[in-house]
């Protein structure tokens, strides 16, 4: 497949019973959050420490075997004012070396503010920075996904 912006991803058909995975990519590791059977509720999931490319797809492999993935969404670290910084053409290459291993339609979806709203809740859920260093990655996932979701859900029916 390739990348795809929402209103394209929206009119792919999708296998039933399948799920979404989100990431938020880092340079140090990648959160992963998985969507329901339904494709409304994202949930997060694990933390990959990177390693190797081939390592890292090795496993994102088998993730996406063992969960049923039928889409994925990638967090794109737009700038404030939206343009892309260098954390942009980062992940730009990490979506051509993943669409060289899958065969999946993927989207990449503004993660602005992501990593900051998901660590304010996390404070306020008065968790200690050991726990929320274990955690962040993956909760950023999830909110990246379910702000994916939502806007699928609204523009699937319309299509």
């Amino acid at each position: 497949m390739s990348l795809m912006n929402l209103d394209f991803f929206c009119q792919q058909v999708f296998e039933k019973k399948g799920r979404f995975l989100g990431f938020d990519v880092g340079e140090k590791s990648i959160g992963l959050a998985l969507s329901d059977i339904n494709c409304r509720i994202a949930t997060p999931f694990q933390v990959i420490h990177r390693t190797q490319w081939k390592k890292d797809a090795e496993m994102l492999l088998k993730i996406i075997n063992e969960h049923n993935i039928v889409g994925i969404v990638i967090g794109f670290p737009l700038n404030m004012n939206g343009s892309e910084g260098p954390r942009c053409q980062s992940i730009r290459q990490f979506v051509a070396n993943l669409l060289l291993v899958i065969d999946l339609p993927l989207c990449l979806w503004d993660e602005r503010m992501s990593t900051m709203a998901v660590t304010r809740t996390l404070l306020t859920a008065d968790l200690s920075r050991a726990k929320r260093k274990k955690v962040v990655d993956k909760m950023a996932a999830a909110y990246i996904l379910q702000g994916f979701l939502d806007a699928f859900g609204r523009l699937h029916q319309s299509v």
